[in-house]
């Protein structure tokens, strides 16, 4: 029982960094299968079918949250359920720890990547265009077979490559990467049902983790809606670039002391983007607060009402006719012997105040 519950804890905090960074739950199940003793093609059949229901749970609450761009979980998800399928039903003879060094190191640039990039303003990728399905599809089928035959890397591999393409916000990358997991699960858990059959599936295990997703998913929600960007991709950075050095610094044969020393760079190096990424989301936040106040003070609703200034009466109103080309205030105003005043209008002063608006927007932006 206490097992059990313990593998319910471990299912709800992988599910919660799974939900809010979009990677991480295969990969923290599977690690503690495998140092309890489970046989890899095991301990990933499990993983993926306790994620039919995490994904199922995180995908509804990233939807209604806003969180999903459904036409890149449609050119995603197959593809990545094809590779899945492969992978699940190849894996007792198929190794991937040769391909493990070259993935990290893709990874960690990937990760360190973001570390920059969210280290600083950000700025929208508008010129390149939406993303197409020759970049998808090949993602998701990669993806697909990495998570399969690894026990997770769904996340890992599509979350960091749709961030840096920059053409789609953090928070909707995690919920298109979740949500099209469930797919790529399913896919998964029939190709280890044909090639493992039921006695591959631990089935007490996979209640636990379960449960403890299931409770997490909609929490996991609501934080990627409400954490922003900035922070995130910055966090999401740190954890890809720590994860992925473990496995170079393994296949790369260094010990002793020399990894205590590349972690400890490596975390100070991730507070540092952090640190720089607060000070931008700040900047930003002043300069947006400076474009609200300007536009709002620049409205007509709140100006304060002028009292209109007695006029003399028109020709019309005394009852004499205008003359030709001549309208009823510019008349009156000449026969007082004053210089009729400029009528401004809407149309005359919208193009100065949507200048100014441009201005502050690309301060906003800077």
């Amino acid at each position: 029982m206490r097992k059990l519950l313990v593998l319910a804890l471990v299912g709800l905090a992988a599910q919660l960094v799974d939900g809010s960074l979009g990677m991480a739950y295969g990969l923290t199940s599977s690690t503690l299968l495998l140092f309890a003793g489970v046989a890899p093609a095991a301990a990933s059949a499990s993983v993926h079918l306790a994620e039919i229901g995490t994904t199922l749970a995180a995908g509804v609450s990233h939807w209604r949250f806003g969180n999903v761009d459904w036409r890149v979980v449609g050119r995603i998800a197959l593809p990545g359920a094809i590779g899945a399928f492969a992978g699940a039903t190849f894996l007792s003879s198929i190794s991937t720890e040769a391909a493990a060094p070259w993935m990290a190191a893709i990874l960690f640039t990937l990760g360190a990547y973001l570390l920059v990039r969210f280290s600083r303003p950000l700025r929208a990728n508008r010129a390149a265009g939406r993303l197409r399905s020759r970049f998808l599809a090949p993602l998701g089928l990669v993806a697909g077979f990495v998570d399969a035959t690894g026990g997770g890397g769904w996340g890992p591999v599509a979350t960091p490559a749709l961030l840096v393409s920059g053409r789609m916000e953090p928070r909707k990358v995690i919920g298109s990467v979740d949500t099209s997991e469930f797919v790529v699960a399913g896919a998964a858990s029939v190709g280890f049902l044909i090639g493992l059959g039921t006695e591959g599936f631990l089935l007490p295990t996979v209640a636990a983790l379960l449960v403890g997703g299931l409770i997490a998913a909609p929490i996991a929600a609501w934080l990627v809606r409400i954490v922003p960007a900035q922070l995130l991709g910055a966090v999401i950075g740190g954890v890809i670039v720590l994860t992925n050095a473990r496995t170079l610094l393994s296949a790369g044969g260094v010990s002793g002391s020399a990894p205590v020393v590349v972690y400890a760079l490596l975390g100070v190096a991730w507070v540092v983007a952090i640190v720089l990424a607060v000070r931008a989301l700040r900047r930003t936040r002043r300069a947006r607060a400076t474009v609200e106040a300007a536009l709002a003070s620049a409205s007509p609703a709140s100006a304060p009402p002028v009292e209109a200034a007695p006029v003399s009466a028109s020709p019309a109103e005394a009852g004499e006719p205008a003359r030709p080309g001549e309208s009823v205030g510019s008349a009156g105003a000449a026969k007082s012997g004053q210089a009729p005043e400029p009528v401004v209008t809407a149309e005359t002063s919208e193009p100065a105040e949507a200048a100014e608006s441009r201005k502050l927007a690309a301060a906003v932006e800077g």
